[in-house]
């Protein structure tokens, strides 16, 4: 815990200033060797299994090399546990994606909103009005918020650089494989359901800390009442929780793939505006504030 009170804010403080890198991003590299080995096991009998022991295949080496790079003695070890856990962070990124779309919608041009959009989510964005795009924008913010920021904080805490570096890997692995049905359904059954269980506490932590930051009521009663309805109860814990503390209501049809997909509705009051997307951005921000402090002064208690 004393380390992390100590590297927390500095890699939290190097995400806002430098963002992720533009060129050669592990994650992405990452993701050109899962598809590769997607392409290569998803087939055939046993897809649960295969997909298991893919899961297994690509995490486990990486693990164990973050695993060895911290193990280092002296300050090298401390050093590759503040860079593997900056690279594990995307507020920045989250942050300048948000804001294109917004700043789109402001100017009035809806083709940029939309293409900015498309890079932030995997609903079709095209034939979004003004306040669709708001809507669509904002709840990838207050969702994505929990794994760009506090998954990693917590994952970092609780089991160090190995730890959130496994978090981020089947983060990933979720994203290209869980829950997307056709050749995914059977071979991104370990992935989703690993991410799920990594995304419960997360969730639940995140859901406490826009609460506490916006109307704490409200929040609590959309997330107790709202959030189970969800596809996936982690994300629509966050964001009923986050719609409730912005008093607004999230949710409703998105078009998947070209088919319409009649979603639940989220929080309560009014639809999104442009102006709401900095709302969110700025109630994800603050909750990261409030963890790194939270983590300094656990260090100094505990240290």
């Amino acid at each position: 815990m004393t380390e992390a009170a100590i590297l927390v804010p500095v890699a939290v403080a190097l995400d806002a200033l430098l963002g992720e890198p533009r060129r050669g991003h592990p994650l992405a590299a990452f993701g050109v060797v899962v598809a590769t080995t997607e392409a290569r096991l998803n087939r055939g009998r046993l897809r649960r299994m295969r997909g298991l022991f893919a899961v297994v295949l690509l995490v486990a080496p990486i693990v164990a090399g973050a695993w060895a790079l911290v193990s280092i003695p002296g300050r090298a070890g401390s050093f590759f546990a503040l860079l593997l856990l900056f690279l594990c962070l995307g507020g920045r990124s989250l942050g300048e994606h948000a804001r294109a779309v917004a700043s789109s919608l402001e100017a009035g041009n809806l083709a940029g909103a939309s293409g900015a959009l498309s890079n932030m989510v995997a609903r079709e964005t095209a034939d979004l009005d003004r306040s669709g795009m708001a809507k669509a924008t904002v709840e990838s913010v207050l969702e994505n918020g929990a794994d760009a920021t506090y998954g990693a904080l917590l994952w970092f805490v609780v089991g160090g650089a190995p730890a959130v570096v496994a978090y981020r890997l089947v983060n990933t692995l979720d994203a290209m494989w869980g829950y997307r049905g056709g050749r995914y359904g059977e071979f991104g059954w370990a992935a989703a359901r690993l991410d799920d269980l990594l995304n419960w506490p997360v969730a639940r932590l995140t859901a406490l800390t826009y609460a506490a930051l916006g109307d704490a009521p409200r929040a609590l009663g959309c997330w107790r009442h709202q959030g189970g309805a969800w596809k996936s109860a982690n994300a629509g814990t966050v964001m009923a929780s986050g719609a409730g503390a912005l008093g607004l209501c999230l949710g409703g049809t998105a078009r998947y793939a070209g088919l319409l997909e009649q979603r639940p509705l989220l929080g309560t009051g009014r639809e999104p505006s442009p102006a709401d997307i900095g709302r969110s951005l700025g109630l994800v921000r603050w909750g990261l504030l409030l963890w790194v402090a939270a983590i300094v002064l656990g260090g100094w208690l505990l240290g």
